[in-house]
């Protein structure tokens, strides 16, 4: 099964309320507004920070802030800050030392074109597409019987 991490799905959340509040926000004042702990906002704005993502500010009025908007932040470029490459197996766009098998696989560089349709795809959708709040469903009418 292929999955993201938990440090993705909450750095999601996280980019999700910085901009919703906008400005300069604080790692306990997100961690209060979503809900996960201040350590682990801390540290995954630590992490995006590293990434240019986000930028910390030090001082009194310190915190940190979007560096851009979420309508142009590829879900790939969270992803990889978070998790690192995205790629299904070890052997990462020709990558060499990560499998006991390199030398020797029939099958190696050929999983780069998927790796490469995988990443394309993340690339495509923007994190606003997933931070933003889900449509109100409507209700579905439900047929009236008749009384007998």
């Amino acid at each position: 099964m292929l999955r993201v991490s938990k440090f993705t799905d909450y750095a999601v959340v996280v980019l999700s309320r910085l901009e919703a509040e906008g400005g300069v926000q604080t790692a306990p004042g997100l961690a209060a507004g979503t809900g996960i702990a201040e350590p682990t906002v801390a540290k995954v704005l630590k992490m995006l920070s590293q990434a240019g993502v986000v930028e910390g500010l030090r001082g009194a009025r310190g915190g940190y802030r979007l560096l851009r908007p979420l309508a142009s932040l590829g879900l790939s470029e969270v992803i990889v800050a978070m998790d690192g490459p995205i790629a299904l197996t070890a052997c990462v766009d020709g990558g060499f030392g990560f499998c006991e098998a390199e030398q020797t696989c029939p099958v190696r560089g050929r999983w780069d074109p998927v790796n490469a349709a995988i990443r394309g795809a993340l690339s495509a959708i923007m994190v606003s597409e997933i931070a933003s709040p889900m449509p109100a469903r409507r209700a579905v009418p439900q047929p009236v019987l008749a009384a007998e």
